[in-house]
């Protein structure tokens, strides 16, 4: 079984870097151990792959993250290693301009952005995501793969599953997107991007503004899609959320102390941080400077647009 390890640069936060790779505490292609381990399956270009990851102390480098692939892909995602465990990110590049960030800078300054290089794989589970609760979207995400997806290679632990290949998507029956919860509209988006899978992971080479083009000409995957499906594919420190219910009410209030806000808003208040505003928001959510959510009552919606 190929391995291969990568000595991260201190300070370093192997958890906090996943994590957004995981939709939900039972998803079935990305899983952490109570010793630290992860477990992750995709589907590469060169067919399924399932990849462990293990964080150990080294007598020279002080830490190294070891990965062990099995799998058609094992090469693939090894290549791929450091990128995915944030390699190509450059946190030094951000400069905090506000006191409640640059704590939260300093709180978290292990924090990566993950480089996946596999756009479906996101793409899917985002849509998913449109215009629900996250908790419901991660139940059809569950559901979804364990009824039609299918077993990783190699010891991946009990339950884990490959995400379908876009030929699968699309022989889905209607049914199972209903019993899941997942409307017409959302089902049809991801159907019709299944048709388009090759174009689409093109993406995974393009700059950010080109990526979000090529993602947006497929109806149903708008700016909210499109950003956080690249958040993971690119690693994209600029690939800002626009169209959330909440994410403006939130860096308004961690800002400014005022309540509401709107998208035209937040991306004023942001201006500081061109090129790098996903990273600054997503600090500015980890800071812990939150308004009340009874204060702001919205709908029970991820997003106001596609």
């Amino acid at each position: 079984m190929p391995c291969r390890s990568w000595a991260p640069p201190a300070p370093y936060d192997l958890p906090r870097t996943l994590r957004v790779l995981r939709r939900g505490r039972s998803d079935p292609s990305c899983r952490q151990e109570a010793d630290g381990t992860w477990w992750r399956t995709s589907r590469t270009p060169d067919g399924p792959v399932t990849l462990r990851i293990t964080d150990h102390p080294h007598t020279i480098t002080g830490r190294l993250i070891t990965g062990t692939a099995w799998g058609p892909g094992a090469d693939w995602a090894l290549e791929q290693l450091p990128a995915l465990l944030g390699a190509n990110d450059d946190p030094d590049a951000f400069r905090p301009r506000h006191r409640v960030v640059a704590a939260a800078h300093r709180k978290h300054a292990g924090l990566r952005l993950v480089t996946t290089g596999l756009v479906m794989e996101s793409l899917i589970p985002s849509v998913l995501e449109q215009r629900i609760t996250t908790g419901s979207a991660h139940y059809a995400w569950h559901r979804l793969l364990n009824a039609y997806s299918e077993e990783p290679p190699g010891p991946a632990p009990a339950g884990m599953r490959v995400t379908p290949s876009p030929a699968r998507w699309r022989m889905m029956p209607s049914w199972e997107w209903h019993r899941a919860g997942v409307d017409r509209s959302r089902a049809a988006a991801i159907l019709r991007a299944c048709s388009y899978a090759p174009r689409l992971e093109e993406a995974a080479l393009m700059a950010l503004p080109e990526a979000t083009a090529r993602l947006q000409l497929i109806p149903g995957i708008g700016p909210w899609t499109a950003a956080e499906t690249l958040q993971r594919v690119l690693g994209a420190p600029d690939a800002l959320t626009l169209g959330d219910l909440h994410l403006p009410v939130q860096v308004g209030y961690a800002l400014t102390g005022a309540r509401g806000g709107t998208d035209e808003q937040m991306m004023e208040l942001l201006t500081p941080y061109a090129g790098q505003r996903h990273r600054a928001a997503r600090l500015i959510l980890l800071g812990g400077r939150l308004p009340n959510r009874k204060a702001h009552r919205a709908p029970h919606s991820r997003i106001a647009h596609l």
